[in-house]
């Protein structure tokens, strides 16, 4: 089973910041001339039909979130993470009542407070704290073989400590008190197995994956939270584990330069519960950026390696853009046109490392705040070139690839005469930044309410952070 965590070993082995540098956007759509009540709008549209994917596909008795839909699947502890910072988000646009919201909070969070935890390889949800990648369903156990997971883990933390933090009232004190429960059991020294950076995962039958973080990724906020946890925090000198790989990755991509990382979700998923708008490092104190500002000059990178299209695929350009891990058409290699072409199902997607003409809209989505002008009027542009093809019920399907010929026969999706291959499912772990990051650009909800959390603060501290919101 090729998870996101395997994509991430295969490619590693809006506001900047006051006074930071900041890169100027190229000119946006005709879309722009709309009007903002025709935007806001799309945006309430978008939002509240991938608020819908998690309140209505989740098993509302323990709060379990589907890995993918229709297709029937497995849950995915990410998408935990993702359905649980949805709820609020649903209540403030007014798609869910608070009552409700904090109803499925609270089963969620009793059932993961309560779930089985040990080393044996079957009848668990996790053990050290931490919890598998994917569980069944209806009681919450490993998945076949599946590894038990640092990052999902993480992303599942943030979706707790953000429901914590904006359920705030007093009859809402036991989300706050399980909250504190699951966070402060997560041993993060031991998942130290080549101290002082942490493991991707273990398993009952391996242990620890031969496999640490130790390069630019998503992982930022596996080191923020362990850092700030109040039982098992590591020490600062994980961080700077982490961070001695960012010299080699700094570069120039497209015109810009950057820490790079070529899918856009590393840019994109520790963003969704951090601010990091002003504040810095060491490295991005000696760069002048902060990370928000590289995730900016990420996403307008894509964005001009669409607009340029080495690889001619169809479609690509200021309409259709955006790279990431995501469902593909197919595992196959076939002669396009007399080019030799090579095409994935599941596969991380990106510039200079694999594009096979599959576009996903979470990569656009999900990059909102970074450059809002660019990314609304694609996500718009997409909805109205591409139409019920790819955006249904919860929103839009996970991807698209109008160069796939109709001849491939396919792993999953549809062909559609003279459109190309459409993705038939929608996924958690991609309709949950498409929710969250547009949020944070319009309201600024998950930032705000993150900000004032103190083990946020105390990770970011140790880590070396200061300056912008952290000196206020």
């Amino acid at each position: 089973m090729t998870t996101r965590r395997d994509l991430f070993k295969l490619t590693a082995l809006g506001l900047a910041g006051a006074g930071l540098g900041c890169t100027p956007a190229p000119p946006p759509l005709p879309m722009a001339r709309l009007s903002a009540r025709a935007r806001d709008a799309f945006l309430d549209d978008v939002q509240r039909r991938a608020f819908r994917y998690f309140w209505d596909t989740t098993n509302p008795s323990n709060g379990l979130a589907r890995d993918r839909f229709p297709t029937p699947s497995f849950a995915s502890t990410a998408a935990v993470g993702f359905a649980l910072t949805a709820y609020p988000i649903g209540v403030q646009r007014g798609f869910i009542g608070r009552h409700a919201a904090a109803a499925r909070t609270l089963a969620t969070l009793r059932f993961l407070a309560r779930a089985p935890q040990g080393d044996a390889p079957t009848g668990m949800t996790g053990h050290q704290g931490f919890f598998y990648h994917f569980v069944d369903m209806e009681r919450g156990r490993r998945f076949e073989t599946t590894e038990l997971s640092t990052v999902d883990t993480a992303l599942l933390l943030g979706g707790i400590l953000f429901a914590q933090g904006y359920f705030d009232r007093p009859g809402e004190s036991e989300i706050r008190d399980l909250a504190d429960r699951i966070y402060a059991r997560v041993d993060w020294r031991w998942s130290q197995a080549r101290p002082p950076t942490v493991a991707l995962g273990w398993s009952p039958e391996k242990g620890h994956l031969p496999y640490d973080w130790i390069a630019y990724s998503e992982a930022m906020l596996v080191y923020v939270l362990a850092l700030g946890s109040p039982t098992h925090a590591l020490g600062p000198d994980s961080w700077t584990a982490w961070s001695a790989g960012l010299p080699k990755h700094w570069t120039v991509e497209e015109g810009q330069q950057l820490i790079r990382f070529g899918p856009l979700f590393g840019h994109q998923y520790s963003h969704i519960w951090v601010d990091f708008r002003g504040i810095q490092d060491a490295f991005t104190r000696e760069k002048g950026i902060d990370y928000f500002e590289n995730s900016r000059r990420a996403t307008l990178a894509q964005h001009a390696y669409a607009v340029r299209n080495p690889m001619g695929w169809t479609g690509y350009g200021p309409r259709l853009w955006g790279l990431t891990a995501c469902d593909g058409p197919a595992d196959v290699t076939v002669d396009v046109a007399g080019r030799s072409r090579t095409f994935r199902t599941y596969s991380a997607r990106g510039p200079g490392d694999f594009d096979d003409g599959t576009v996903a809209p979470t990569a656009v989505g999900g990059s909102v705040p970074f450059a809002p002008e660019l990314c609304i009027d694609a996500l718009m542009a997409m909805r109205a070139d591409h139409g019920d093809e790819l955006y249904q019920q919860y929103g839009f399907l996970d991807s698209l690839n109008p160069s796939l010929p109709p001849t491939v026969p396919l792993k999953h999706g549809r062909h559609v005469p003279a459109r190309g291959w459409y993705d038939g499912d929608y996924l958690g772990i991609d309709q949950g930044p498409i929710l969250a990051m547009i949020e944070n650009h319009r309201s600024g909800l998950i930032w705000e309410v993150m900000r004032g959390n103190p083990h946020i603060r105390r990770g970011l501290q140790r880590a070396g952070f200061t300056g912008g919101w952290l000196a206020a």
